[in-house]
This record gives structure tokens, C-alpha cells and sequence, in this order.
């Protein structure tokens, strides 16, 4: 969560937020539904911005690379790695984590590249990666013969910078030249530079975009659509683009020619510019999206006069793809279209002319535009537009199922695929011109597959399966559901030792993320195998609201003004383990990082008793000021904005930085973030530890100071990270 402030409009929202305040006599303690003389004692006292920058001690913090700020990170670190790295555990924990994630056994994920595949590859002597291709037939043997096309341990070192591979976008059909993303140390923001795979090199004079948040898309061979910082005045407050320009090989950023322009004050991750092509790779149209919030946007697309015209969509859509001139795409709302009522979570393809308002009115049938409707227990994916229909992951009570659609006279119809049972299931690269995709499934103790699905025949070959990285024998999985305070019943996944004793004494790891509508199926997670499980440790995955697992429904149930149902959701999955005599609060620990940041710093707060650990990683905490640090005004449609009064309400109410008091008993608590995140700001996390030291807290802190959001710039370094995580929950749950 990880997807800065616009001065023009914060300063009367500002203004606005301190007037209400004074205006109704309405007090922080009011507001909050607490005496004045039981508030924490750093809570504010009044809500608007300055109200909350006043009871705020640590403001030094947010600034990232300051000499306070960082004063501050080498004395924590030194504490904590004190703490971590001379436990007897740690040295084989990090040789058994970087084992596993430098392993040259593991599946090396395919794309498909023009008729031949691509991977990006990391290992011991290659930590910052090659970016490499093969043939279809040579990757399905044992031993592929690999091509390097980029080394970016010999770019970074020859360059003197500290390059990560961010991906690689390519022209289709042929992708023979494509854009090259390079992080410096990590962070979301890239250069784009373009590449010749021909030749293996950059291209001289040939499209380079500077280091930004960006929004590009190629639109044909000497064409660029750039959402990009054109300068000053065009980003939003969150620091993403609202403005796409049309970028000419041979022009300068400058010189390019503007084709779309959203508003400043547009919320979430930026426009982004959307070329749609069929299956032979001409493009059958350009769409722009303009966020309004996190989860709202409006679809326009780009006419033949080469002016915009927005579609007739709900705000809350995802755009899939194009089909025979029929926009594919999925609700998160309900939307009522030519007299036909669908429901948020339905798959649907409609004609794009008939989505235009000034088209004439015809009732488009339900049945020609309907591809899938979830029932109430299943939730669409992933999905994949082929060339000849619809491919598509359902979950059905947070297990995958694979489905095929095809569109006939009479509507469209299904046929399920082959999958493993109660599994994950997840598409990867597609080519669809060839009606090819990856499809890879995996378990809690079954290691990934990797399957190339044929979407004309329904079929599904077996490419590649992925040794065992822990002894599995010894763990059974189970389902179960939780109570949650308002009666609904929340599914949640629990790995545990088959010969288990139930008293209550298992050292148990509970992980949830309830946000964004990101679902959390089965997955394998080798490093949590070989350094908890193998060792008797128990691990519970709580599929809370918040999330996508029963769809958009389930997400919108915990957002804004409603997001203590998450929370009491973790909640009641914690007491229903200990109901069951699985572990105890002795035993208990929870673990979550960006938006699972703000769901463990509440469990802690709210819940101090239930828990005796909690690893709190790349978090967001501070939800009083959280659109104030970069990028966090993108997320609004998620929290809420602290700057207008009835949103500060609420999110008073769990903000667990102002709620932190110096009287109630916390766990020791292990907080880690990366001063080179540009998506969740470290200042966050920073501010949180500094704050429990204050109070007298025992807690851990450690601030990496490479690898971004992301955790992906060196898998060496990322092993001393799972290695630190578990000799702390060792500690405190196994000691």
C-alpha cells in the first residue's frame, strides 16, 4: 500500500477542518467518545491538521534522510540487531532463508516475449538479476538454454548506481523493443530506458523518461503515451501524473504533445493510459483511466478526432481487455445498463460504441453482456482476455477454480478446467495470438506448479513443479470460521503439526492484510516452511474483511467509516484459535506489513492482552496524518481524509499512534521498514518505535536502508530480513 500535498486545496480543507471544529464546540475527547482526562496523553487536542501536527512530538521523523531521523534509525538499529543477530538462531536462519530464495531449483517464471519466453533471475552470483530468454520448447526440457539479454549486476556496477529490475514493457506483436524500469535502490519511482533485444542493448538516442512515479504505454514503434512529471504544477497532491501527452521518438519530454488531462486534485495513483489491441497486436483502442479516489475512476476514450469521450461506466470497474470490439471489464459496484441490472462482482462485454451516451438507445441483451456472476461465497481473480473468449480465476471460499468462457448465440457459457483441489490458482503471461497462457497453482504445503493452459482445447501441460523447501509430512491444513463481533463469519486458514496436542501451547503466527480488495489464498511460503514450521510453529492466515476474497462487497464492508470491522475480525480469529486450545496469548504473535501495518499496530493497541508479538513491516500507523507523507493522499478512498472532521472522527478512534498510552502493558513489539520506501514512508514506523521508547515500551526497530516497498532488490539481503522476523517471533513465542 505499498498506491506531498497540494497546497491550493489542503489550505482551506485545513481551514475548513479547524472552523467545524470551533464552530459545533466539538472537542477531541468528544469526538473520540472519551473524557478529556482519559485521553492518551499525546492524542490531540482538537482533530484538524494543525490540532494533530501540535500533539505530534516526532514530526523530525518524517523527514527521510534527516540527521535527527537518522540518528534516530542507527541507535535502533543498533538495539536491534543486538537483539536479532547474535541469537544462536539467526546465522541458520539466514543460510537456510537465503538458500531457499537464492536456489537455482526454483521455477524461473516465464513471459512470453514476441514467439519466445523471458525471466528475470536472481541468485548468489547474480543477486541484482539477469534478465534472460529462451524458446517455449527449450523451457520446457530440464535444463533450458538461457540467452542474457540484460546483466543488472554488470549495468549497476558499470553505471556506479544501485539498479533494480522493475520489469520490462515490450511492443507487441513482435517485442522486440521495450522499456527497461530501473529503481535506484529500490523505490517504486523508475527510469525507463528503451531496449533492442536484437542487439541486447539500449538503443542510442531512443526513448529515456526520467526517474518518476510514470504511467507509460507504448502506442506504436516511434509513439510513447507519457503520464509522467511534465513539471511543475502536474502531479497530484499524492505525487502522481494527471496528464498524458503523446511522446514522438526524437522529442523531449517538452516537446510532447498533450492528449488527455484529468485535474490536479484527482485522487489515487494517476492517470494512466490504456492501448487495448486484439490478439495480432493492432490496437483496437486507447482508453484513459482518471482515478477520482483510490477505487473510483472514469474510463474516456481517445476518439478518431483525437479528442476524449468518456465512456458510460459505474465509477468502481476494472477494465480487462478487448474481445471483438467488446470492452471486457469487471464491477466493484452495481450498475444499472439499457434497462439490465448487474451486481458488483460481474464479468461483462459490451460493445465499446454502445457505451458512449450520445449513442441512440437499444437494450443491449443481459444475456449477450453477462460473462460470469459470483454467488455469494466466490469472487473473480484474475482474468485473461484471449483470442477466442475469456479466461478466468474464481476463487469459491478463498479456493481457485479455473474457467473458460466463450461467447455464442445465446450468451455466453463455461467449462471448468482441471486444477488441483483447495488451492491457489493464478494466471501469469498470455500469448494470445497462440491461445496460451501460464497458469500456476500452489498450497500452504504444496510447492507451485507451473502449467501451460491451451485455451482452445481446455487443457492444461504440466511445464514445471517446484522442489519441496520443507519437510511438509509433519503439517495438516484445515479450515475453519471465526465469529466476528457483528455476527459474520470470517474464514481463516490454519497450518498446523498433524500431531498437534491441544493445550493451548502451540507458537502460533497469525497473518492478515484486510485492504484494498487483495485476497490471501493458500499459498507456499518456503522461507515460513523451513524457519517456523520445521521447527513446530503454527501458521494461521485470516481472510478478513477488507479483502477481495468473497469480491468487492467484502472489501467496501471494512472501508472508511467501517474499518474497525477488520480489525475486529483479526480479533476474533485470534480468539477463536485460543477458543479451540490451538495456542494461548503466550503463544500468539501477528504479523502484517504496508496496510497489515495498520491492521497489527491496531490488534496491539486495541487487543495488548491477545497477543504476546507482533512484527509491524513497511506500516502504515500513523492514520492521522497519513495523507501528508507520500504517497499516502492516494489512498483516501480507503481511510478516509483526517482533514475533514467526520473522516478525523473515525479514524481517531484507531489511529494507534496517538492511542499508544504509557500505562498498558504492549508486547514487545518488532517494527522494520526501509528508508528507501516511496510508497509507505518510513516516518510511519519511525515514529511509532519512538513513541513506545518514550513511554518506556520494549520494542525492536530496524530500518533497512536499500530494497524500497518492495523487499525485491537483493535476495541476499531479503534473507537477513526473514532471518531477523522469525528469530523474533522465536523469542517471543517459542522462549
Amino acid at each position: 500500500m505499498m498506491r506531498s500535498l497540494l497546497l491550493t486545496a489542503a489550505l482551506p480543507v485545513l481551514m475548513l477542518g479547524a472552523c467545524a471544529t470551533t464552530d459545533t464546540g466539538s472537542t477531541a475527547a468528544d469526538q473520540a467518545g472519551v473524557s478529556a482526562s482519559s485521553l492518551p496523553p499525546h492524542f490531540p487536542r482538537d482533530l484538524s491538521p494543525a490540532g494533530v501536527a501540535a500533539a505530534d512530538d516526532h514530526l523530525a521523523l518524517e523527514q527521510v534522510q534527516g540527521t535527527e531521523a537518522m540518528a534516530f534509525v542507527a541507535q535502533s538499529n543498533e538495539k536491534a540487531l543486538a537483539a536479532l543477530t547474535t541469537d544462536a538462531r539467526y546465522e541458520p536462519f539466514r543460510q537456510q532463508a537465503e538458500a531457499i530464495l537464492t536456489s537455482t531449483d526454483r521455477i524461473a517464471v516465464p513471459r512470453f516475449l514476441g514467439d519466445q519466453l523471458s525471466n528475470f533471475w536472481q541468485d548468489r552470483t547474480n543477486p541484482k538479476g539477469l534478465w534472460r530468454r529462451t524458446s517455449v520448447q527449450s523451457f520446457a526440457t530440464d535444463a533450458p538454454v538461457w540467452e542474457t539479454l540484460l546483466d543488472i549486476d554488470a549495468l549497476a556496477k558499470a553505471e556506479g548506481r544501485d539498479w533494480v529490475f522493475k520489469g520490462a514493457s515490450c511492443l507487441p506483436p513482435a517485442e522486440n523493443r521495450c522499456l527497461i524500469s530501473l529503481s535506484d535502490g529500490g523505490k517504486d519511482a523508475v527510469t525507463m530506458r528503451e531496449f533492442d533485444i536484437a542487439t541486447k542493448s539500449f538503443v542510442e538516442g531512443g526513448f529515456v523518461i526520467p526517474e518518476g512515479k510514470h504511467r507509460i504505454t507504448w502506442l506504436d514503434a516511434d509513439t510513447l503515451l507519457v503520464a509522467t512529471d511534465f513539471g511543475t504544477g502536474s502531479l497530484t497532491e499524492s505525487g502522481y501524473p494527471f496528464i498524458v501527452k503523446s511522446l514522438k521518438r526524437g522529442q523531449s519530454l517538452s516537446q510532447a504533445t498533450e492528449i488527455y488531462r484529468g485535474e490536479q486534485a484527482d485522487g489515487g495513483y494517476g492517470v494512466s493510459p490504456i492501448v487495448l489491441r486484439d490478439a495480432e497486436g493492432a490496437v483496437e483502442a486507447v482508453l484513459f483511466s482518471r482515478p477520482l479516489d483510490t477505487f473510483r475512476s472514469q474510463i474516456w476514450a481517445l476518439g478518431a478526432d483525437g479528442k476524449p469521450w468518456q465512456l458510460q461506466l459505474p465509477e468502481r470497474v476494472g477494465i480487462q481487455g478487448m474481445l471483438d470490439g467488446k470492452l471486457v471489464f469487471s464491477l466493484d459496484e452495481d450498475w444499472t445498463f439499457d434497462g439490465h441490472a448487474y451486481k458488483g462482482g460481474d464479468l461483462l462485454s459490451v460493445p465499446l460504441n454502445l457505451l458512449n451516451v450520445q449513442r441512440p438507445r437499444i437494450a443491449y441483451p443481459k444475456q449477450a453482456a453477462l460473462v460470469f456472476s459470483p454467488n455469494a461465497r466466490q469472487s473473480l481473480q484474475n482474468v485473461q482476455v484471449m483470442k477466442d473468449g475469456i479466461l478466468a480465476v474464481i476463487a469459491d471460499n478463498v479456493v481457485g477454480k479455473l474457467t473458460r468462457f466463450s461467447a455464442g448465440a445465446d450468451g455466453w457459457t463455461s467449462s471448468a478446467m482441471d486444477v488441483p483441489a483447495n488451492s491457489a490458482v493464478s494466471l501469469g503471461s498470455a500469448s494470445r495470438s497462440s491461445g496460451r497462457v501460464f497458469v500456476s497453482t500452489q498450497g500452504f504445503l504444496t510447492p507451485p506448479t507451473l502449467s501451460l493452459a491451451d485455451f482452445n482445447t481446455g487443457t492444461l501441460t504440466t511445464m514445471k513443479s517446484a522442489a519441496p523447501k520443507f519437510d511438509a509430512s509433519t503439517h495438516v491444513v484445515e479450515q475453519y470460521e471465526a465469529t466476528s463481533t457483528d455476527g459474520t463469519k470470517i474464514p481463516y486458514f490454519i497450518t498446523r503439526p498433524r500431531d498437534l496436542a491441544m493445550d493451548s501451547t502451540a507458537p502460533t503466527i497469525m497473518f492478515g492484510y484486510g485492504g484494498f480488495q487483495a485476497s490471501f489464498p493458500p499459498a507456499y511460503k518456503p522461507e515460513m516452511g523451513k524457519l517456523w514450521l520445521e521447527n513446530g510453529g503454527v501458521f494461521v492466515q485470516a481472510n478478513i474483511r477488507g479483502g477481495g476474497e468473497f469480491g468487492p462487497g467484502w472489501h467496501q464492508a471494512a472501508l472508511r467509516e467501517n474499518r474497525q470491522r477488520a480489525f475486529d475480525d483479526f480479533a476474533a480469529v485470534g480468539r477463536d484459535l485460543i477458543a479451540r486450545g490451538i495456542t494461548s496469548s503466550r503463544h500468539l504473535g501477528i504479523y502484517g506489513r504496508s496496510n497489515g501495518g495498520v491492521l497489527t499496530s491496531v490488534s496491539i493497541t486495541q487487543n495488548p492482552e491477545l497477543f504476546n508479538a507482533a512484527v509491524i513491516e513497511s506500516p502504515l500507523i500513523d492514520m492521522m496524518r497519513y495523507q501528508e507523507l507520500p504517497a499516502g493522499a492516494s489512498w483516501i478512498g480507503e481511510y478516509g481524509d483526517p482533514r475533514i472532521p467526520g473522516d478525523a472522527e473515525f479514524i481517531s478512534k484507531y489511529s494507534a499512534y496517538q492511542l499508544l498510552r504509557p500505562d498498558v502493558k504492549y508486547p514487545r513489539v518488532y517494527i522494520t521498514t526501509n528508508t528507501l520506501d516511496d510508497r509507505v514512508h518510513p516516518g510511519h514506523a519511525r515514529k511509532f518505535a519512538a513513541r513506545l521508547g518514550d513511554m518506556g515500551h520494549d520494542h525492536l526497530y530496524y530500518e533497512d536502508t536499500v530494497g524500497g516497498h518492495s523487499n525485491d532488490a537483493d535476495p541476499v539481503a531479503n534473507a537477513r530480513r526473514w532471518a531477523r522476523h522469525y528469530v523474533y517471533l522465536a523469542q517471543q513465542l517459542m522462549d
